[in-house]
């Protein structure tokens, strides 16, 4: 089966996934007009914090659901290849997020 047939773990939350990343969306958005307006440095990297924070919190919504349902479905299918496979792509996204 390949990863277009797969339905994706956060299928059943992509809504408020969505909603979280027009919010970000927004941010940036903000952000644009802070630095086209020249306001204050300090100011615009307390911004630029809350969108990063914003973008990890779904980064760790959608590591959850790989985890939830990526790697519990291949425990449940009692695949040990298939398992081993989704935990070393959960442990690579996570080291990624970590390196961010």
């Amino acid at each position: 089966m390949g990863v277009a047939d797969v339905t994706p773990g956060y299928h059943d939350d992509k809504a408020a996934i969505l909603t979280r990343l027009r919010r970000v969306e927004g941010q940036v958005r903000g952000l644009q007009r802070m630095v086209e307006d020249d306001t204050y440095c300090i100011d615009v990297l307390t911004q630029v914090a809350a969108a990063t924070s914003a973008l990890q919190s779904v980064a760790v919504k959608l590591v959850d659901e790989h985890l939830r349902h990526c790697v519990a479905g291949a425990a449940e299918a009692d695949d040990p290849a298939e398992m081993a496979t989704k935990l070393a792509e959960a442990s690579r996204a996570i080291e990624r997020l970590v390196k961010s």
